[in-house]
């Protein structure tokens, strides 16, 4: 079972701020901005409330205020100045600083109350693009520098999936007004890192398509079972780690050979972190995306 992270390297901090270690080591022997604790071999570890402090005095230099003036802050001025420069500008990097602490903490309701005020500013496609995706990004990078474990990563993706559901539920009353194409959406076996798709189900939706969501670890010899009742189907994966690099062509040969006809005007749209390996020589009705915002773009 993983154990929850309380305490933390200078490198966790580096990865989790942006800082450099060394530059934090000088805010630390210049300033005094960190008092950092100690183990018996006289490493440097950091708790929680140092890890709080230091998002929110990153948040402040890169606002433009020098590291000199900060630490002469007592730490509820430090937090009162930062409630003070919310601004269009800095709000990004603040409810990203807010959901790190979230999940570090395993916190829901500073979650949701960070959420719930991204919202009454911003649209949820804004906060989608603006703050969870970037969000997503670094967590990846987090998890795979060990700064997190997974139980942080499982703990905050299930509450972005929370919002994703409740906002296309709100799309999914509308009768689909474009009835050119259906969308099936899923996930190949073994792929369980259902965000983006659930994402573009909402995008699908909310352009007035009809989408049938299939979800996770779908496999591929199942889906041509879809074309006895749609015409004009277009099949959406995406694909982060399966199938891998290596299986990533052969599985679009085989999915291009199992769903298009010269009979029909079936599709093939793939995104994710996979599309890098494919190759140029499939099927022309098999399109790739590079990203979220291309593909809704395109919609």
């Amino acid at each position: 079972m993983d154990q929850v992270k309380s305490i933390f390297s200078i490198k966790d901090l580096e990865n989790l701020s942006g800082i450099k270690a060394h530059t934090i080591r000088i805010w630390e022997k210049r300033y005094d901005v960190l008092q950092p604790m100690r183990t018996d071999s006289n490493i440097r570890y950091y708790d929680l409330a140092a890890l709080q402090k230091l998002l929110n005095i990153t948040l402040l230099h890169n606002y433009g205020y020098k590291i000199s003036k900060i630490s002469k802050l007592e730490d509820s001025e430090l937090n009162k100045m930062i409630r003070g420069i919310i601004t269009e500008k800095s709000a990004k990097n603040h409810a990203l600083n807010a959901f790190k602490m979230a999940m570090m903490n395993f916190d829901q309701a500073l979650f949701l109350n960070t959420y719930n005020q991204l919202l009454g500013e911003k649209s949820f496609r804004e906060v989608f693009f603006e703050v969870f995706i970037p969000l997503m990004e670094e967590l990846g990078f987090l998890w795979q520098t060990d700064t997190i474990t997974p139980a942080h990563e499982h703990f905050i993706t299930f509450l972005i999936k929370q919002k994703l559901l409740i906002q296309t539920e709100k799309v999914q009353v509308k009768e689909p007004e474009n009835l050119e194409k259906t969308f099936v959406l899923y996930l190949p076996v073994n792929e369980i890192h259902e965000l983006g798709l659930m994402y573009l189900n909402f995008e699908i939706l909310d352009k007035g398509f009809k989408a049938i969501y299939l979800g996770e670890s779908v496999p591929a010899d199942n889906l041509p079972a879809l074309k006895k009742y749609y015409n004009n189907l277009v099949f959406v994966t995406y694909i982060t780690v399966e199938p891998d690099k290596d299986e990533i062509n052969p599985y679009l040969k085989n999915l291009t050979d199992l769903l298009i006809t010269e009979e029909d005007d079936t599709e093939i749209w793939v995104l994710g972190r996979q599309v890098e390996f494919i190759k140029p020589t499939h099927h022309p009705k098999l399109k790739t995306f590079q990203s979220i915002k291309e593909f809704s773009r395109y919609l």
